[in-house]
């Protein structure tokens, strides 16, 4: 057990990892996008996420009441930007990947509290948690990096007539995803670090009377 305190340390930090890039997945506000026409889009803010792109309008909706309205991709989309896509694809792995490294990292955890002294049933299961939190956090950091790189540029998007979204910004800035989606990258490389360093003890002290 003295062996395994950064391996439990790993496990509470690839955990929040973990909750955090599902989290990143969820929320809308990707890019937050300022628009000069607020004839549709009344607050002058849209919202654009990996999976859909909202904003508030007033339009034919009664005064002092706010409706959002949300358009949700699809996977047929054409205008979608790639960084949209490699994030929904990436996360997705990410997601996966970080369930496998908690799954393994319990595994080991139980073992090792339970007093399994085998190499066989502790180390490569901390080794297979490790790097499974490092490629799921390279895999966070990916489209989290490349939407940054996005917003900093204000690229635009040439959404459908349907989307009632203009090609274009006025401005954009990163939106709540994205430092989330970095904490998350931190966290689940300092797990996957963490859970690397685990050394098997070569030899057990034992005293005799």
């Amino acid at each position: 057990v003295s062996t395994s305190h950064l391996q439990l340390a790993a496990f509470a930090l690839g955990t929040v990892g973990w909750i955090l890039c599902t989290v990143s997945m969820g929320i809308v506000e990707w890019r937050v996008w300022h628009v000069d026409n607020t004839t549709i889009i009344s607050s002058g803010v849209a919202w654009v996420g990996i999976w859909k792109v909202c904003f508030i309008s007033y339009l034919h909706i009664s005064p002092g009441y706010r409706e959002q309205f949300c358009h949700k991709f699809s996977g047929y989309d054409s205008f979608i930007p790639h960084e949209i896509y490699a994030a929904q694809g990436l996360l997705l792995i990410a997601m996966f990947m970080g369930l496998l490294g908690l799954a393994a990292t319990i595994f080991a955890l139980r073992n090792v509290y339970m007093g399994v002294t085998h190499k066989t049933l502790i180390a490569p299961f901390f080794l297979l948690g490790g790097f499974s939190y490092i490629f799921a956090g390279l895999c966070v950091l990916i489209p989290v990096s490349w939407n940054f790189y996005s917003v900093a540029h204000n690229q635009s998007i040439a959404f459908p007539p349907s989307y009632y979204m203009p090609s274009s910004p006025v401005a954009q800035e990163a939106g709540t995803a994205i430092p989330v989606g970095i904490v998350a990258v931190i966290l689940l490389l300092l797990s996957g670090t963490f859970s690397l360093l685990y050394r098997f003890p070569m030899t057990a002290n034992t005293t005799t009377k």
